[in-house]
């Protein structure tokens, strides 16, 4: 039983349709796998009471022919999303014991589809880290691995990742901020796509920087992702940033006729120390694309080299507004005080111990650039950055460019631990590719299509218009049948 867990949605949805299984039937053998898993750390909470009870409501759907495309399929919550009555600390220890009296939006529109909650996935604290090493629950574990070296399976959705490749779920909820679905999704070949910015709503999802935080699926394939985004779009009136647009069948838009379409190459994405298998794998993803009869076409984006700086501007600046309702008063941990002690120490003793060091630098960070005398030197200059950035888009999208491709991440999954003692900077620098897609609010997905000498997966990366999730979606479907990925790492766990 426990291979129905390697099934994909679309596989397991048909299966549940032609009563060739039950929701309960692969609910326990996902059970099985969460709770032989426990060296990859990839679940934090888990819900098999929860599980068992969805499962049950969903063959109950099944059977009288009511069923959604997710009714019944079996999912991870990344930690980040608030569930009603279950542990969700965003990875924090100031949200020790907080669970919410509410669901998250997204949550209850999977819940509302028939899907199966297993439990909470790890993940960055707050979702800060490009490694899932910040996490209050310790390190989420690659199930791919160097010899026996263990890698990161990237961050901040790296619980999420983790399960996905490791087979525990189906399909997972990330959140990406600045890469943060789509370079787990490339250290762990799988399949993440962030949607444009409002196309999916941030309500009950625990913020780190409200303007560009969005959340997404990650899944084994294209046509899962498809059908999970589906769901968890929709215009939510308690999200002001969220759209009021229909939500197409994204999953009808895979067609795999890219003939015509036009595909950009932009060449300020050819970084100095670039490694050989990136530009080699890049290069073969034009060639696949062309092969598949799109246009491959040149183009400039040349605020790029400043969206690294300006991203670690907005972002810490956003984060010290968003973690600053973090006090000790209301929820979560709280110091014990010493007599004396008023509440300015509550504040400053709950939060040094409540929140880990690479938060309280992007928090220290994020007040600098918005204390006076700063202002405008960092924040207003980043933001007008994050304007051209956006033009550029506009302006390539303008030409006819229907999806721009580029790599995914600069290189394949670092070990664990091997950047925890460099300068930051370092770690930062994995973002490269990604934070572009989230300073221009556009669509970006990543789609696993090769692997380096060691046999690591490699992911590359396609960028669409705003609002063109489902043509974006369907160069992806066509570049994923070109590439043929179907590498699954070794189980070791």
């Amino acid at each position: 039983m426990t291979e129905l867990s390697k099934l994909k949605i679309a596989e397991a949805r048909d299966k549940l349709r032609a009563k060739e299984i039950t929701s309960a039937e692969l609910t326990e053998a996902c059970l099985a796998e969460v709770e032989g898993s426990a060296t990859l750390n990839a679940f934090v909470h888990n819900t098999p009471e929860i599980a068992r009870e969805q499962a049950k409501f969903a063959d109950e759907r099944i059977a009288m022919g009511m069923s959604p495309d997710l009714c019944g399929i079996p999912l991870g919550i990344k930690d980040l999303f608030c569930t009603k009555g279950v542990a969700s600390q965003a990875a924090s220890g100031i949200l020790e014991g907080f669970k919410p009296e509410y669901e998250s939006t997204v949550t209850t529109q999977l819940f509302r589809d028939g899907a199966v909650m297993l439990g909470k996935l790890n993940m960055d604290e707050f979702a800060m880290g490009s490694s899932n090493e910040t996490s209050v629950y310790g390190d989420a574990v690659n199930p791919w691995q160097d010899g026996g070296r263990k890698l990161t399976p990237g961050g901040s959705s790296g619980g999420s990742a983790a399960a996905v490749a490791a087979d525990l779920c189906l399909g997972a909820t990330g959140t990406d901020t600045g890469g943060s679905i789509r370079q787990p999704a490339a250290f762990t070949g799988i399949t993440g796509i962030k949607p444009t910015y409002g196309r999916v709503s941030r309500w009950g999802v625990v913020a780190f920087a409200s303007s560009l935080d969005q959340a997404g699926p990650m899944t084994k394939d294209v046509r899962d992702a498809a059908i999970m985004l589906t769901s968890m779009s929709g215009h939510d009136p308690k999200d002001s940033t969220s759209a009021d647009i229909p939500v197409p069948n994204f999953e009808a838009a895979l067609t795999g006729d890219i003939k015509g379409k036009k595909i950009g190459i932009p060449r300020e994405y050819r970084m100095d120390g670039m490694p050989d298998e990136i530009e080699k794998l890049w290069s073969q993803g034009q060639e696949m694309m062309r092969d598949a009869g799109a246009e491959i076409v040149d183009i400039s984006l040349p605020h790029t080299k400043y969206a690294l700086p300006a991203y670690y501007v907005i972002a810490p600046a956003e984060a010290s507004s968003n973690l600053a309702r973090y006090d000790g008063v209301r929820f979560g941990h709280r110091a014990s005080l010493a007599e004396g002690d008023g509440i300015t120490e509550m504040y400053e003793k709950t939060r040094a111990e409540g929140f880990g060091p690479e938060v309280q630098r992007r928090v220290m960070v994020g007040t600098y650039v918005l204390s006076a005398g700063f202002y405008d030197a960092y924040y207003n200059r980043a933001r007008r950055v994050r304007a051209l950035i956006k033009r550029d888009f506009d302006e390539v999208f303008a030409t006819g460019v229907d999806a721009i491709l580029t790599p995914a991440t600069p290189s394949a999954a670092f070990g664990l631990g091997e950047m925890k003692d460099a300068d930051p900077i370092q770690m930062y620098l994995n973002d490269v590719f990604t934070v572009t897609v989230n300073l221009a609010g556009l669509p970006g997905i990543s789609i696993p299509t090769g692997f380096d000498s060691k046999g690591l997966p490699l992911g590359l990366q396609l960028i669409g218009r705003p609002w063109e999730e489902g043509d974006l979606l369907n160069c992806a479907y066509s570049l994923e049948r070109a590439a043929q990925f179907v590498g699954k790492p070794e189980k070791w766990w």
